[in-house]
């Protein structure tokens, strides 16, 4: 063999690896190859049991990955209390608002395809919100209806400062005269599309732009990606990022054969936790199993374990890669990872601005929590949450079924226990 040849097959092995290298799936390393001790992380498996021992919740799973690599992922507790049955890795959640980043993604998908931008008015797909109005309260109690001074954007929506609310605003008799109040569709025996049509028509709590409201935006981006994608909301995710991702047990309703692994809800008394009610919207088991499978909500719809959602949000850390896929640019990842609010007030914690999708932390100082600014993340009305470390390269997930949850402080201990952790 000649030195040319030599050379043709060294370039050949070393392309070859660094396939292999992309291609890789999140596996698991002991935490110690990641500068994290595992005595320290080790410590969250008995405090997110001691939370089931005193009956605050059913059960759990947690995931801690860093520079690519599992380094703690453990289930706690039962995922039915009634059967008994054990909780496992593998378990099904509802998400609820963490459907919400995955549908940022997607209309940022689309606009890396020219096919929208995310500065177009939102009438341009939906012409029902061409004219939107806004309730504004009286100083007698009740309020008056004008009209918004500007169309509502799809950046809007995607920082959550649209002034579309959850329908339980001043206004809230008329959002429940068109029966469409909180973020629970999946009851809803017609497509998406028609639901949000005619919230176009109702007024909503504030004027574009000016204040955070939290609501119905990620819904209506969903249905703006079946306008625009001309497909269901539910095969676009499939084909554009749940496939490529091997996200295989997220679903908006469950398949028969994985109706076993659907953890059950349940909801926090005074003392301990019962399970939510068969039937019902927000504090119920769902009608992820039985029910129309027409509605396919891109605000709080989606099901999934906590090794897929880990797979998306390390594609975000990735810069927009995961296994050989690409999935958005680095640019798109950079721009929905940055802080949209600007003069605007995030409402619940401070230290805190949205981007494209998910809240930013801006200010350890003023938050008081362990992290690092630029940290991103969101959770789900059923007590899960997540976030994503940039700078430690972390990804965590947490999933449990709790709704509503009261007198349980598991977030707050699952993040120090995580920063804790790191050794390096």
């Amino acid at each position: 063999m000649n030195f040319k040849q030599i050379s043709s097959l060294s370039i050949l092995l070393l392309l070859l690896f660094s396939f292999l290298l992309q291609a890789q799936e999140l596996e698991r390393a002991t935490p110690e190859e990641v500068g994290v001790s595992s005595k320290r992380i080790d410590r969250l498996t008995s405090i997110l049991q001691s939370y089931v021992d005193q009956e605050k919740m059913s059960g759990a799973v947690a995931l801690v990955a860093r520079r690519n690599k599992i380094i703690y992922y453990d289930a706690v507790g039962k995922s039915d209390l009634e059967s008994n049955r054990v909780m496992k890795e593998d378990a099904i959640f509802r998400i609820a608002s963490q459907t919400k980043a995955i549908v940022s993604v997607g209309i940022m998908i689309l606009q890396e395809e020219g096919k929208l931008l995310i500065s177009d008015p939102l009438s341009k797909y939906i012409p029902e919100f061409k004219e939107s109005k806004v309730a504004v309260a009286n100083d007698d109690g009740g309020y008056q209806i004008v009209k918004a001074k500007r169309e509502i954007t799809l950046r809007d929506l995607l920082t959550h400062t649209a002034g579309i609310g959850y329908g339980q605003g001043i206004a809230s008799n008329l959002w429940e005269e068109a029966e469409i109040q909180g973020w629970y569709f999946a009851h809803r025996d017609e497509p998406v599309l028609e639901t949000v049509k005619r919230m176009g028509a109702l007024p909503n709590d504030a004027q574009p732009g000016e204040q955070f409201v939290y609501g119905y935006n990620t819904d209506i981006l969903g249905a703006v990606i079946e306008v625009v994608s001309e497909k269901s909301l539910a095969s676009f995710l499939q084909e554009r990022i749940l496939d490529p991702l091997k996200m295989k047990d997220t679903h908006f309703y469950l398949p028969k054969e994985k109706v076993d692994r659907l953890a059950t809800v349940y909801s926090s008394e005074k003392e301990g936790i019962k399970r939510a009610p068969d039937t019902g919207t927000m504090v119920s088991q769902g009608a992820y199993i039985k029910g129309p499978r027409r509605s396919y909500s891109g605000g709080a719809g989606l099901l999934s374990t906590a090794k897929d959602y880990a797979q998306f949000l390390q594609m975000m850390l990735n810069g927009g890669t995961f296994e050989n896929h690409r999935i958005l640019s680095r640019k798109s990842v950079k721009l929905m990872t940055t802080d949209h609010l600007g003069a605007v007030s995030f409402p619940w914690t401070g230290g805190t601005g949205f981007g494209l999708g998910f809240s930013i932390a801006t200010d350890l100082g003023v938050r008081g929590q362990l992290g690092t600014i630029g940290e991103f993340g969101w959770g789900g009305a059923y007590h899960s949450t997540y976030w994503v470390d940039p700078i430690e390269e972390l990804v965590v997930v947490y999933f449990t079924q709790l709704i509503p949850a009261q007198n349980i402080d598991d977030h707050e201990k699952l993040r120090t226990q995580v920063y804790q952790a790191i050794i390096d």
